[in-house]
């Protein structure tokens, strides 16, 4: 029987996993390091031992330091390029949110959501292009995306996870044969903790409030509180450990959001074009752009106000036993639940294009100083809804609901067998799902819309940070009379993803009494993964009015002022900026629109019917095997590992396809595609293999220098979307035609060739300077190809016989309003007045059909080579407690887009590539710790399409101190965004801007009791 002291036991990084994921490391990561093989399902990465154990005659550290200590270790003692970060004390990591702790770490950045970490890029590659597994097992995401289309990213939510439980995060920047694949960018190893870590009794319990500064009104703080308890007990063979945590946040985020039109050329004489020379508007126009010129035109513009909701609530158990010697076993399941309810306020303006003024900045990529629309003034005493009558152009006051919820669960089982001859077994399994879903009976994503009518010209400024919104009203139309608020159209959306992981791993180890083989790692595993993804909606198209203003009762409107929701953005005091609106009880209102209109069928219940259903299976099969080998080279010690991996994968995809059943024309360039309620699943099947080799090398010339070269192939899998098996048709046309799409289960993975150097000085306990470089080249990367195809039989009426007939009878210039009326008058069996008195034109057989462009995605022989360097300084200053931590990454790319080509020329290039800092100076001694971070990061390309749009460059001031006024228990406060920085971006130009927002502080304080 062995006893305590015989087990090595780690240091002890305890915390609690937010994720539904199992307590106990899956086993690919945990055979390359000899002095944890003994461990079950440790991490590959050897431990540092506790500071309460460390061997007589060591100075014992706490805190940041031995953090620090613990993070330098890892980092040092790594096969190939990994960084690390470990918690400072039990139950307590560096910083209030995971992700905002991963950007610290050198060539790691993040992209925020409602003011929090949610997604991670690493060397430039987003978040679908990184792996990230608890202790080494693969688990299942789930997202809902922004809620209005169907959910198919492989993306990981960091928003899942509450770090306060989290003992370590490796991010392993080098491929690996050991280590499980679909990281390009990275792997990340999220490490929690296990009864068998640390014997005997232990545990934490923090308890803090927050309040987050950007919340109006009410600041009380919100509760969170958190705590761990483990134990071992029968001579340390059988032990326990239980952890759990809730978290509320309650915060607002306000953002004034700009939609843009596809780009056009200065030569251009579209709809929506600005006006060429000979048009009457041409003299409104100041510096247009030049025939070569591209430019962009605002579609829409609004203020958004947000108000938000996040309860978070985390649970693990984990039993572990050693019934007999050198044979361990654990079981563990773990909870997780992320609520988060935004209740949207905002007000907006729509352009039609038609009597316009603008200034341009010079080209070739020209932005707009201002753009500014004319409408002729209502007739008098026509209301909405009126198509007879003019009833002028409307200002928006809308409101919106999100309220979704993720649920993570899982149950796992580990055995290690530690046997005979130097050989360690471990098998291992999982049955993990993540399911996302919304928590009302409206939807996922509900948007309804009111508006006052009257509106004679609106006007963007493109002057400032915040594009500045004004418009003016006509005479006798005030926007602040609630009496005239009117409802229109309205969006219900209902999404669903779940995803379900079924994973079994045997991997062994043996270990050799050589100089030169040290040890071989082998092992195989099968992974099913099942993901279903659905999405239906509700849409009204009254925006011309659902019903009279008079039949919605004026206390149902609440009075919301503007400029202030903005301090910090540079325009938020211009005197011509929107100076107040309307928000509405959104409960009251849906319930009061459902009753009059029936736009939810006048039950209540608006939760729609999906007709995007899409069912994908992966399985693969994936050996492996790796060899470890400890060498001198010239005289100092050297490590060569090389592996090799094989993954086979089948991919079985279906989709449910709705049966259009016609198609209606409902406004001047809107047509539906209708439903008849029937339809069906098809599938498609696809499969690829995969070889993946690796080599690890370091060496060290000299004592406490590390110089390392790897070599890897990595792959990243596609998002499910485009997997998915089935043809779909977008519901909304226009007058040339119509959209959709088509999956293709058969997409080869992105696959990267890599090439890492490093070179590392450990000149310290917890000091190192490090410089690397990095160069990847990616292939197979996914790109869409379009076919014109009619679908399903459907047609328009444009271009038929009753058409043309308008056309004779009108004249060739007459308006669509005009040519619908017509046939509304002549033709009155194929056309119909909705209740709303909106004129409804069916498509006809005699009609010809419908040109869909249907989109397909496949294996495009696109190239992209990334390369880089990593730079970070660690440094402790002494025995004064002061310490600094620096690093820089600069990530470069041949995949770029250039702005100056036109919208219509096809361009790749790769997101996320920008330069990213962080700067940290901290204290830590007499237990006092104290911190302030400096995070940064260079403007980088979001997102590509038929027009590109940036994410403008941002730093973040971040601050925590704690000090610990008797053993065991310690106050501390800690602080997210301190000055409150702003974000902002925009498309080909900086004029071109999308969004931009305020930013806010949020604080935080409590105390924490260890024992």
């Amino acid at each position: 029987m062995r006893s305590s002291a015989a087990r090595a036991p780690m240091h002890w990084l305890v915390g609690v996993s937010a994720l539904a994921m199992v307590a106990v490391p899956g086993t690919a990561l945990a055979q390359d390091a000899a002095t944890t093989a003994g461990q079950p399902g440790d991490s590959e990465i050897p431990p540092s031992p506790p500071a309460d154990e460390a061997p007589a005659g060591d100075i014992v550290i706490t805190g940041i330091r031995a953090s620090l200590r613990a993070s330098m270790d890892i980092k040092r003692d790594a096969y190939g390029v990994v960084d690390a970060i470990s918690a400072e004390d039990i139950g307590k990591f560096p910083d209030t949110n995971l992700a905002e702790s991963l950007q610290r770490i050198t060539g790691v950045s993040i992209d925020r959501s409602n003011g929090e970490g949610q997604f991670v890029t690493v060397r430039g590659f987003g978040p679908e292009f990184n792996l990230v597994t608890l202790n080494g097992r693969q688990m299942p995401t789930s997202s809902l995306g922004d809620g209005a289309s169907p959910p198919s990213s492989r993306s990981f939510d960091f928003a899942n996870i509450a770090s306060e439980g989290i003992s370590a995060v490796e991010v392993y920047k080098t491929g690996r044969a050991s280590i499980p694949s679909g990281g390009i960018g990275s792997t990340i190893n999220i490490r929690t903790p296990r009864p068998f870590d640390k014997t005997g009794m232990r545990g934490s319990v923090a308890v803090k409030g927050v309040i987050d500064t950007s919340r109006e009104g009410d600041l009380t703080p919100t509760p969170e509180i958190s705590g761990i308890f483990s134990d071992t007990f029968m001579d340390n063979r059988v032990g326990i450990l239980v952890t759990g945590s809730y978290q509320r946040r309650k915060a607002s985020t306000n953002q004034a959001n700009v939609g843009w039109r596809d780009g056009y050329l200065g030569s251009e004489n579209n709809w929506g074009s600005l006006a060429q020379p000979g048009d009457p508007r041409f003299g409104n126009i100041i510096n247009r752009p030049g025939p070569t010129d591209v430019y962009e035109v605002p579609q829409n513009a609004s203020y958004d106000l947000n108000q938000i909701d996040r309860k978070r609530v985390n649970g693990q158990a984990v039993l572990q036993f050693e019934p007999v010697d050198n044979l361990v076993g654990t079981i563990d399941y773990t909870y997780s639940r992320n609520t988060v309810e935004v209740r949207n306020a905002n007000v907006g303006i729509w352009f039609n294009h038609g009597d316009t003024s603008s200034e341009w900045t010079d080209g070739p990529v020209a932005g707009p100083v201002f753009y500014t629309e004319r409408f002729t003034p209502p007739d008098p005493g026509c209301v909405a809804p009126n198509s007879t009558c003019n009833i002028g152009k409307d200002l928006s006051y809308s409101g919106a609901l999100t309220a979704n919820r993720t649920v993570n669960k899982s149950l796992g089982g580990n055995l290690q067998w530690k046997g005979i001859d130097n050989l360690t077994l471990t098998l291992d399994g999982h049955h993990s799902t993540a399911e996302s879903k919304p928590t009302n009976k409206y939807g996922t994503s509900v948007s309804v819309g009111t508006a006052i009518f009257g509106v004679t010209s609106q006007t963007i400024n493109f002057d400032h940070d915040l594009p500045i919104i004004s418009f003016d009203m006509a005479a006798g139309v005030d926007p602040m009379n609630r009496a005239l608020i009117t409802p229109t159209g309205n969006a219900f959306r209902n999404a669903y993803f779940k995803d379900e992981i079924n994973q079994g791993q045997l991997t062994g180890r043996y270990d050799f009494d050589t100089s030169f083989l040290d040890s071989v790692d082998f092992g195989v595993s099968y992974t099913e993964n099942k993901i279903r993804s659905a999405y239906g909606f509700l849409q009204h198209d009254t925006w011309g009015g659902a019903g009279p203003a008079t039949d919605i009762p004026d206390d149902i409107f609440r009075l919301v002022t503007l400029p202030d929701k903005f301090d910090g953005v540079s325009g938020h005091n211009d005197p011509s900026m929107v100076q107040s609106f309307y928000s509405w009880d959104f409960e009251r209102m849906v319930d009061l629109i459902d009753s009059l209109y029936g736009v939810c069928g006048g039950d209540g219940n608006c939760l729609a019917e999906f007709t995007v259903d899409r069912r994908t299976k992966e399985r693969t099969f994936a050996p492996y095997i790796q060899l470890n080998n400890t060498f001198d080279l010239l005289t100092r010690p050297a490590h060569l590992v090389a592996g090799l991996r094989y993954e086979k994968t089948k991919v079985d995809s279906s989709a449910l396809v709705p049966i259009p059943s016609g198609t209606q024309w409902v406004a001047d360039n809107e047509f539906n595609v209708t439903y008849s309620g029937d339809s069906d699943f098809t599938t498609f099947k696809g499969s690829y293999k995969e070889w993946l080799p690796s080599v690890d090398f370091d060496m060290s010339p000299m004592d406490n220098v590390k110089l390392r070269a790897s070599y890897s192939h990595t792959i990243t899998r596609s998002d499910y979307a485009s997997l998915q098996g089935g043809r779909t048709i977008d519901t909304l046309f226009r007058v040339g035609g119509g959209t959709g799409s088509q999956g293709n289960p058969g997409l080869l993975p992105y696959k990267s060739k890599n090439i890492d150097f490093s070179a590392e000085w450990y000149y310290g306990p917890e000091s190192y300077v490090s410089i690397g470089y990095f160069h990847k080249n990616v292939s197979n990367f996914i790109s869409s190809t379009q076919v014109h195809t009619p679908a399903f039989d459907l047609h328009t009426p444009v271009g038929g016989p009753r058409y043309n007939a308008a056309l004779a009878a009108l004249g060739p210039d007459a308006s669509a309003t005009a040519i619908r009326n017509y046939i509304f008058q002549n033709y009155p069996g194929s056309s119909a007045q909705a209740p709303n008195g909106q004129i409804l034109i069916f498509g006809l057989p005699e009609d010809p059909l419908v040109d869909f462009v249907i989109n397909t995605p496949f294996n495009s022989d696109q190239k992209a080579k990334i390369h880089g360097w990593e730079f970070a300084v660690q440094h402790s200053f002494w025995d004064t407690g002061f310490g600094v931590i620096l690093n820089y990454t600069i990530v470069n790319g041949d995949a770029k887009y250039d702005n100056a080509l036109p919208w219509n020329v096809p361009q790749f290039a790769l997101p996320g590539l920008s330069d990213s800092a962080n700067a940290v100076l901290f204290y830590d001694k007499n237990g006092l710790q104290a911190r302030i971070a400096y995070n940064w990061r260079d403007e980088f390309l979001s997102g590509t399409g038929i027009n590109p749009f940036y994410i403008e460059k941002y730093g973040q001031v971040d601050a925590s101190a704690s000090y610990e006024f008797r053993k065991g228990l310690s106050a501390f406060i800690e602080v997210i965004n301190l000055t409150g920085e702003g974000r902002r971006g925009h498309r080909r130009s900086d004029r071109n801007v999308f969004f931009a927002s305020p930013g806010d502080a949020r604080w935080s304080g409590g105390f924490r009791f260890t024992f």
